[in-house]
């Protein structure tokens, strides 16, 4: 028997800091360049505004400076349908920005950080209005958030135990950043947090940096499982696709053909994708057709956002849903 849903005011709600991105065309250079071309950014609110955009209701919270980039930011969140009322707004600090220098074979992209003691680095507890934070079916959160600082790693631990006594299901997508913290440190904070997710996301390349997971994906998975409770992992592996573990279930998808575009944001996007398809299905971490139909969303909706530009998915139902249908059914258990 499906378990009754929560009433709640909002499908999913996340946390976590959005920042400006500044980039120059591919085969430009940052160090001479003359323009610079601005885009919002930031991993929870790229969930927020693709599951917004998807027709769930969508809150997003944060810490912001009161000036006018941060109003623009709020702006956009607003136009793409995330909630953003609970953000807190203060005078006299700053915003975090990423620079990025696009770049084909042999060279990387490579991206450079201005966010320390940022705004949002500098949320605590006393910032968060708690009743719209866990009015929800879902709560999202991230290591990239962890990383801030050491009152935002205290923040997500408190997050992540008012949601459990609150009953609300929890979503963590590890997202590691090694310009914020090394892998020896993120793995150490995060054990903690992933053990209490109830979905939990991660690179397979993170898993294996971070917490030593090693082998083909059912391997890799089947030992990042150990460290957790949730009923269900995802797990991504770039052109090879992703794959789910719940239980003794495991799944995988392959990966969609694209002409990439513009890699940022395709993380973001299979999580609004796995979010989606668990949004659809029955109230609980553990129903595995929601999950299975999860995972087909996620790849999907990476494919849609490594063919456009920005870090925002900006996709529609209808676009998913064709996506879906044009995919590949190799589909291996």
């Amino acid at each position: 028997m499906n378990k009754t849903k929560r009433i709640t005011r909002f499908d999913f709600v996340s946390l976590g800091e959005s920042m400006l991105r500044l980039s120059v065309p591919t085969g430009r250079r940052l160090d001479d360049t003359r323009s610079l071309d601005m885009e919002l950014a930031g991993a929870e609110s790229n969930v927020s505004v693709a599951l917004a955009r998807l027709g769930w209701r969508a809150g997003w919270v944060s810490r912001m400076p009161d000036h006018s980039l941060s109003q623009a930011i709020l702006r956009a969140l607003r136009s793409d349908g995330v909630d953003v009322s609970a953000v807190k707004c203060v005078p006299d600090e700053r915003l975090g920005t990423y620079f990025i220098e696009y770049a084909t074979q042999p060279r990387s992209t490579q991206v450079i950080y201005d966010r320390a003691n940022s705004a949002a680095s500098h949320m605590t507890s006393a910032d968060i209005d708690w009743d719209y934070l866990l009015d929800t079916r879902v709560l999202h959160l991230t290591g990239i958030t962890a990383a801030l600082s050491e009152n935002c790693y205290s923040l997500l631990v408190d997050a992540i135990k008012r949601a459990k006594s609150a009953g609300v299901m929890v979503s963590f997508d590890v997202n590691y950043r090694a310009k914020l913290w090394s892998a020896s440190t993120a793995g150490e904070k995060l054990r903690p947090l992933i053990a209490e997710a109830d979905l939990l996301l991660c690179k397979g390349t993170d898993a294996s940096a971070l917490f030593g997971c090693q082998g083909e994906p059912r391997q890799l998975i089947t030992e990042l499982k150990a460290l957790t409770k949730a009923p269900a992992i995802f797990c991504t592996f770039g052109e090879q696709g992703a794959a789910f573990l719940s239980g003794n279930e495991f799944v995988s998808q392959p990966a969609l053909p694209v002409q990439i575009i513009d890699r940022i944001g395709s993380g973001d996007a299979f999580a609004a994708g796995v979010l989606d398809g668990w949004l659809s299905g029955d109230a609980n971490a553990s129903d595995l057709t929601a999950l299975h139909e999860g995972l087909r969303r996620g790849v999907a909706l990476a494919a849609i956002a490594l063919s456009q530009y920005g870090d925002r998915v900006l996709s529609s139902r209808a676009e998913l849903n064709a996506a879906l249908k044009s995919e590949r059914l190799d589909i291996s258990r």
